[in-house]
């Protein structure tokens, strides 16, 4: 009953996505080109369909499950997708098939979540390939370095071009690395808990057992370097400070960490051009406001003439932004919902945040713990680098908005992603309802 209570709610409120999102694609199209959209129908019933196999999917598989990670990611993948077709309709020719695309890909996605509820069936299994999994990562991560394959867009070399098709491994190469990250934390939290060594007024672990964290460190340092990708950087280094804490509970890692980004990052701005570009269009985009600040500028503007309540749902001028269907989506979505708009596509992340961190919090064991707070903080971080760098409250990076952005290989990622957080609650919660029944059926001694 209890589980049957859970779906239910999830099933009534993707619906209620569903109606948020064939509302949002009509007020577009009235607001663009003051007609109904003529494929309302076949856009609503694909929209309804794609929910209802993942409801179902989830129903079967992971009955237990949490009852809000996939409406919420529904709700934020709606959102993207009416923007995306909005968007193309001002951007030219050359974006026409990018609504397409983005819905085959959606296609993909839940795909991708199905499959990975079917294949993964008990969180525990991943951890007996940590080491598989780790060395996948590192290989997706530097394969764009590949001669042949690998191409540089907009200046970052992430990504990879095979037969036509491109590819950005590093999105799947994070989840490979968070699960790598979980398992060996587990094995190592208690000797890198343990401070033999006196560094000042802390008391830190031998300075072998801080390899790891020198080596996601200069494993960081790589990316950024060779790849130009501060974003993905970034959010690496981040996750496995945080794990690191998380798992031994030490606040020093926590300042070792910041330390090290500290100089890791003064190093790369005295070191390299587009890290400089991107500190200096952060301070002070107006020192070349035709050029290389122009982008960050009408990014300021959007958010402006948005005000309070937007200017309406495809009323906006959203495309004055270069590369706003990828890098700046959040700002068409303040010029035209408004602060009200953003404020709400922001909770969405808090609540996703939220509930991945209950997952986390509830789960009986280390390595699902581990697990379920990386992949949270995967979602969360990048969530965070990308809507602090269109606000410009950090220097802006080249990574997607989770579920919202244009790209097939972070639908993708972050519906497998979503399918392993799913797979985490389901345990969690069906490990809480035995130790439940246990205790109730023990007869009292007297």
């Amino acid at each position: 009953m209890f589980a049957a209570g859970r779906r239910n709610t999830e099933l009534g409120l993707v619906l209620f996505a569903a109606v948020i999102t064939g509302a949002l694609y009509v007020l577009a199209s009235l607001g663009s080109n003051a007609t109904i959209p003529a494929n309302l129908g076949p856009f609503l019933g694909m929209v309804v369909v794609l929910l209802i196999v993942a409801h179902v999917a989830t129903r079967r598989l992971a009955p237990r499950a949490d009852p809000l990670l996939l409406p919420i990611a529904a709700l934020l993948n709606g959102i993207g997708y009416v923007f995306i077709a909005r968007l193309s309709e001002d951007l030219g020719a050359g974006s026409k098939r990018l609504p397409g695309l983005q819905a085959t890909w959606t296609l993909f996605g839940v795909t991708a979540y199905v499959a990975t509820l079917l294949i993964v069936r008990h969180v525990r299994d991943l951890d007996r390939y940590r080491y598989t999994l780790a060395l996948i990562g590192v290989l997706l991560l530097l394969s764009p370095l590949a001669p042949g394959i690998g191409v540089s867009v907009n200046g970052s070399r992430i990504w990879l071009r095979v037969a036509g098709f491109s590819i950005q491994p590093g999105e799947f190469a994070k989840i490979a690395l968070a699960i790598f990250f979980a398992s060996y934390l587990v094995d190592k939290r208690e000797l890198l808990r343990t401070g033999t060594y006196k560094f000042g007024p802390l008391m830190l672990p031998e300075p072998k057992h801080l390899a790891p964290v020198l080596v996601a460190w200069g494993g960081s340092l790589v990316v950024l370097i060779l790849e130009k990708d501060l974003g993905s950087s970034l959010l690496f280094f981040a996750v496995f400070v945080v794990l690191v804490w998380i798992a031994t509970e030490r606040f020093a890692y926590l300042l070792i960490g910041g330390l090290l980004f500290g100089l890791g990052a003064y190093i790369s701005y005295k070191s390299f051009g587009h890290v400089q570009t991107r500190v200096e269009n952060w301070l002070d985009p107006w020192k070349d406001a035709r050029g290389r600040g122009y982008q960050a500028i009408q990014a300021q503007f959007a958010f402006a003439s948005g005000g309070l309540t937007g200017a309406g749902p495809g009323s906006g001028r959203p495309t004055l932004i270069p590369e706003v269907a990828t890098d700046y989506q959040f700002a068409a979505i303040g010029e035209e919902l408004g602060l009200l708009g953003s404020a709400a596509v922001l909770v969405s992340y808090l609540l996703m945040a939220g509930s991945g961190l209950r997952v986390a919090m509830r789960a009986a064991q280390p390595f699902e713990k581990l697990l379920a707070t990386g992949l949270t903080a995967l979602l969360s971080i990048q969530a965070f680098i990308i809507m602090g760098g269109v606000t410009r409250l950090i220097p802006l990076t080249g990574i997607t908005l989770p579920f919202i952005s244009y790209g097939g290989s972070s639908l993708l990622a972050n519906y497998i992603l979503l399918a392993l957080l799913m797979r985490v609650s389901d345990e969690t919660n069906l490990h809480q309802e035995n130790v439940t029944a246990d205790v109730s059926t023990m007869v009292p001694v007297t």
